[in-house]
């Protein structure tokens, strides 16, 4: 568990990290960043080969609003302007000059904090499952994902799509597919194992639901 007087901003450049703040759990990717205000304890674990940006600055650097904002959100999401910074950040590496880190550091933070209205937590939830559709998106992982409890990632998905949280999945790991059988050349079985499916005859049963063709035909069709 650490703690620091100042605050810290934790930007991913390639990998996921999981980490915790102030009692708030995430997975940070490289469309989420995290905010540790001064005095909020955190511990975090890497996932994999990751590699991270760290930006430490004091709170007169960022002022009180925005250090209040990062109180409450801790999670915020990486915009396309903030994405290029980082990146850039990350390719200079050590040739960087001093000067040019004093420079993009205020850059940095506000291409972060000036970031457009946040989307919802299940229009983020939707698109990490897109990303990687594979995973084993159990409703419990679904809500740690969005920020809420098990119970609460049901009443919302009611309130907004009108529909469960496994209903989703099924959607877009059925999209995942019929995108890879229209666009590639990966087998059948391989798309099925990529987009979560138990089998090649799960996946057909769920394409004979949904459009009342096997996998075959719909490629067959779709490169007609």
């Amino acid at each position: 568990m650490h703690r620091h007087d100042h605050v810290q901003v934790v930007l991913p450049v390639v990998g996921r990290l999981e980490i915790e703040i102030a009692g708030r759990g995430g997975r940070l990717d490289t469309g989420r960043a995290a905010f540790v205000a001064p005095g909020a304890d955190h511990v975090q674990a890497g996932d994999g080969a990751n590699r991270f940006l760290i930006i430490d600055c004091e709170q007169a650097d960022l002022g009180e609003a925005a250090v209040e904002r990062m109180r409450r959100e801790v999670f915020l999401p990486i915009s396309p302007a903030a994405r290029r910074l980082i990146e850039f950040v990350d390719l200079s590496g050590g040739s960087m000059s001093s000067t040019t880190a004093w420079r993009c550091t205020p850059l940095l933070l506000e291409a972060l904090l000036d970031v457009p209205q946040a989307p919802s937590r299940l229009e983020i939830l939707s698109r990490r499952i897109e990303l990687e559709p594979g995973l084993d998106w159990s409703v419990p992982a679904m809500a740690q994902v969005a920020g809420v409890s098990p119970s609460r990632l049901h009443a919302l998905f009611r309130a907004e799509l009108d529909r469960t949280p496994q209903q989703l999945l099924s959607e877009i790991r059925l999209r995942a597919v019929q995108d890879g059988l229209a666009r590639s050349t990966a087998s059948i079985a391989e798309l099925a194992f990529k987009a979560g499916y138990s089998d090649q005859s799960a996946l057909t049963r769920a394409m004979r639901r949904a459009t009342g063709l096997t996998p075959g035909a719909y490629r067959r069709r779709h490169r007609q």
